[in-house]
């Protein structure tokens, strides 16, 4: 589900249709006023729907409800597996395996979710310079942050609901795999973040304090050494799988683990 994004939407289309075919991706618009200036590929279930009003933490269960229905929806039609993820959000099998997403999910035993492991990537403001969106994303960034926030538990085997932001499902365990992960853009560029953050639809407290959150993840990036991948992530990934948050099992934790770490070169062309 989207809103005044069209910079990470159609990245977000072009990926995942790359991957799954365009005629397996549903977007859902967040308020019938929304509109695209540029053409949509062909094939994709485009719907509009009635604003869904409220605070940032309000909105977010109603969308997130809304969300859990359509894939309920889509499991009944026949999928074997529905994925929900935000649009600066992408799932990435690690390219050493040589498989597409479909073949990876394919080989995995998934009974209720999947998660893949969160990579926070973020803007070195005294490294890299403004995003320029005609070129990979990954191509101009090289820094992340190993995020529990963004383990999230995108892939469901089954109807269960999530939790707001794909974060949980309500009332199940979750299972980081291995070789898959979840890209997360949204820090990419401190400058259209703080715009975006900034306008007249995100000026509540809600809204505020997420912006404070994105930017603590850049700041973090530009003042840390960053740690090899290959180690430092399979370390993280078990803290994850074996710590969950005090305020939440189902969700996992790095036990304040702020580790940054620099991403290899097989990535770069990806996004």
């Amino acid at each position: 589900m989207v809103r005044n994004d069209e910079f990470f939407l159609h990245r977000w289309i072009s990926y995942y249709a790359s991957q799954l075919g365009a005629e397996n991706l549903y977007v859902f618009l967040d308020g019938t006023d929304q509109t695209f200036a540029k053409p949509l590929l062909g094939g994709i279930h485009i719907t509009a729907v009635n604003r869904l009003e409220g605070s940032r933490s309000v909105a977010d269960r109603r969308r997130i409800d809304f969300l859990s229905a359509k894939a309920a929806e889509l499991f009944a039609d026949g999928y074997d597996l529905v994925i929900g993820t935000d649009t600066d959000e992408f799932l990435i099998v690690d390219p050493e395996l040589r498989q597409s997403l479909p073949e990876y999910l394919s080989s995995q035993h998934i009974t209720t979710s999947l998660s893949a492991f969160g990579i926070d990537v973020g803007q070195h403001l005294q490294k890299e310079a403004p995003i320029d969106p005609s070129l990979s994303l990954l191509s101009q960034r090289r820094y992340a942050l190993l995020s529990d926030r963004y383990s999230k538990t995108s892939v469901l085997a089954r109807p269960v609901p999530w939790g707001s932001g794909f974060h949980r499902i309500r009332n199940h365990n979750f299972h980081i795999a291995n070789g898959i992960y979840l890209f997360h853009f949204g820090c990419v560029d401190y400058g259209r973040l703080k715009a975006r953050f900034t306008d007249g639809e995100r000026s509540d407290d809600g809204w505020e304090a997420h912006l404070q959150r994105r930017a603590r993840t850049i700041h973090i990036i530009t003042q840390s050494t960053p740690k090899t991948w290959e180690q430092t992530t399979q370390r993280a990934r078990c803290i994850q799988n074996l710590f969950r948050q005090p305020y939440a099992w189902n969700k996992p934790t790095m036990l304040r683990r702020k580790w940054v770490v620099e991403i290899p070169e097989r990535f770069r062309n990806l996004i």
